[in-house]
């Protein structure tokens, strides 16, 4: 009966046996295409700039087509020009117009070189699909130019030319450029991986946020310090106030009070008569570490499933002494006066109770969070494409981790007298952070966000955060941040492969796309893990990260014929690139080579439709044999 129904539903789709023969003739002939290139990308921590223009020159690989077609006919600096303009077509081409060079030739050569580029992307896809790829107004003519076949008597020829000479004559060759460049760079990457992190320690993650959105075809996989702001935007106050206390650290409020309109009015003026001798900045970062590590307080009181008792530290500081009991041992602290803390209180969990004028700062800063109208909109596109894990064309893609023991196996978490590991995990923590952004989320959901922060067995933390002691302790052996043992055995390809089992990956193709924990190539680490089981892309494109790495950002790309890493050298600037053509220098390391191409029939969407055609098959059975009209 379902199947009936099923078919009479797609009957209305395709209403003639012809019609469904078309419709299969034109899926089979699909899955014998190449498959599209995906590019991976992580941890780019609020870098716009350089992230924008690996976007834009889509990792190097516009260069390399550029030099394939014109390696034997072009200089090195027109070869340059070319790629530039493709790069950031409005700011070239206004600076050529300035320098004069922008005569009718000019036009007539770069359009040409540029039509060149477009069929030489689009060859791998239907026809269909690259129109799909063409704004609606330029459609017509695009797919005339770039589909154009040479004919006996040179007629199609003769029409192109004709084409091009009537946008000179009708002035419209910028925008035919600017176009051109958007489809060039839309056909170079089928499909973009963001594996992780997105804010914090850059100055512009909005901006790349902005970005992203209007994206043709993207995943995101949930890293901590997303997921930070993901559950300060919910409302979580021991969040709130960590994307606070990070921002003042790394000098960067303009996010906070520019971009996404929070005022911290509020907590400077509050913190400037609590610190009055020191300057507004120091005392306002002064004020929210404390404000942190009484709401740290008040999570893990509320929730000792989290056994994250160890971090209540706040309560073992004797400031008369200046020191605080860790584990048993006294060590000397920073000067501090802790002027709003209760150190006589009766019980601890009076001393991690705000007092009246913090409680009026933070539910001030919590109405900020909550309402910013940029900020949600950001936020829920994070819901809409992100999720903790994916797996994708037999590759499992996480930010963090999936927690292991000692020995190696799954590590159990319990909440709520339940135990999960492994997968189950991953969905459980999913499941979770979504219902923290609805309507029915508790407070107990927002905790969870904190959690999965720095908690202990967060898979997106990965590490025993030591913030209070990084914060006051003198003795930075105190500072350690033990790792989770899966940053030991990930590089064991049997362990990698468990992994992969528990997440029903069992091909040869299958590999780990990992971020988070970036590979510092200046000390000899090399991203590919496990004997290429596993693969880390986080390659410091945070500046803050370039002397720890060596380097300044990896792109993993996967296209029809393997897996190649390329890594990345620091981005001068866009004013560079503009003037003196300056690329992002990227080095290319091949990872894995197919034995044979691969086809859209070896991918997931290939499998679908696959599905497609089956069903299709069985509708014109139907058709043949009477059961439809």
């Amino acid at each position: 009966m379902r199947d009936e129904k099923y078919l009479e539903l797609l009957a209305e789709k395709y209403p003639t046996e012809q019609a469904v023969c078309r419709e299969i003739i034109n899926l089979k002939a699909i899955l014998s295409l190449p498959k599209g290139t995906e590019h991976f990308m992580s941890d780019l921590h609020g870098e716009y700039e350089a992230f924008c223009h690996i976007l834009n020159n889509c990792s190097g690989v516009i260069r390399e087509k550029v030099d394939l077609l014109f390696e034997d006919t072009l200089s090195d600096l027109d070869r340059e020009e070319i790629c530039t303009l493709i790069y950031y077509p409005i700011e070239k081409l206004a600076m050529i117009k300035k320098e004069g060079k922008n005569n009718e030739e000019w036009y007539r050569v770069i359009l040409g070189e540029l039509i060149d580029i477009a069929r030489l992307f689009s060859s791998k896809y239907t026809r269909s699909k690259v129109r799909k790829a063409m704004p609606k107004e330029y459609a017509y003519i695009l797919d005339e130019l770039i589909h154009v076949q040479k004919d006996e008597d040179d007629n199609q020829l003769v029409y192109h030319r004709n084409i091009l000479n009537t946008l000179l004559e009708l002035q419209n060759a910028d925008e035919f450029i600017e176009v051109l460049a958007g489809l060039i760079k839309r056909l170079a990457v089928d499909h973009l991986h963001i594996v992780g992190d997105i804010f914090d320690r850059g100055p512009c993650a909005d901006r790349i946020m902005d970005l992203l959105m209007t994206y043709h075809s993207i995943d995101i996989e949930w890293g901590n310090h997303d997921i930070l702001w993901m559950g300060a935007a919910a409302g979580s106050r021991a969040c709130i106030a960590t994307v606070i206390r990070n921002n003042l650290k790394y000098d960067n409020m303009k996010i906070m009070e520019n971009s996404y309109g929070i005022s911290l009015r509020n907590l400077t003026l509050f913190a400037e008569k609590i610190y009055p001798q020191i300057d507004p900045m120091e005392a306002a970062l002064k004020a929210i570490s404390v404000l942190l590590f009484k709401l740290e307080g008040q999570v893990i009181l509320r929730n000792p499933d989290y056994k994250m008792e160890d971090k209540l530290l706040l309560h073992k500081v004797d400031v008369k002494r200046q020191v605080v009991e860790i584990g048993g041992k006294e060590y000397k602290i920073k000067k501090e006066e802790f002027p709003t803390v209760s150190f006589a209180a009766e019980s601890v969990e009076e001393v991690y109770q705000l007092t009246e004028e913090e409680e009026n700062v933070m539910e001030g800063l919590q109405m900020a969070f909550v309402n910013s109208i940029r900020l949600r909109q950001h936020i829920d596109f994070l819901y809409k494409k992100g999720s903790m894990y994916r797996i994708f064309n037999d590759n499992l893609l996480y930010h963090g981790c999936v927690p292991l023991d000692e020995s190696g196996n799954f590590d159990g978490v319990v909440f709520g007298k339940r135990c999960y590991r492994g997968r189950e995990y991953l969905d459980y923590a999913e499941h979770v952070a979504r219902r923290a952004w609805s309507k029915e989320a508790k407070e107990k959901d927002r905790d969870f966000m904190w959690y999965l922060w720095c908690g202990r067995k967060s898979p997106l933390s990965g590490r025993n955060t030591k913030t209070f002691e990084r914060t006051y302790v003198l003795d930075e052996s105190t500072w350690y941040e033990e790792s989770n043992p899966y940053y030991k055995f990930y590089e064991e390809e049997k362990v990698c492969n468990m992994i992969l089992h528990e997440f029903g990956l069992y091909s040869e193709r299958a590999h780990i796309i990992n971020g988070h924990t970036p590979v510092r190539t200046s000390k000899g680490e090399h991203p590919v893990r496990a004997n290429g089981k596993l693969m880390v892309i986080d390659g410091g494109f945070c500046k803050s990260y370039h002397k720890t790495t060596g380097i300044a950002g990896y792109t993993l790309i996967f296209n029809s014929h393997g897996i190649r890493i390329k890594s990345h050298q620091p981005f001068l600037s866009v004013y560079a690139a503009l003037t003196e053509n300056k690329d992002i220098e990227s080095k290319s390391e091949l990872v894995e080579t197919e034995k044979e191409r691969l086809m859209v029939r070896d991918t997931d969407s290939g499998k679908k439709i696959k599905e497609d055609i089956e069903a299709l098959k069985m509708l014109l059975r139907a058709y043949r044999e009477g059961e439809l009209e």
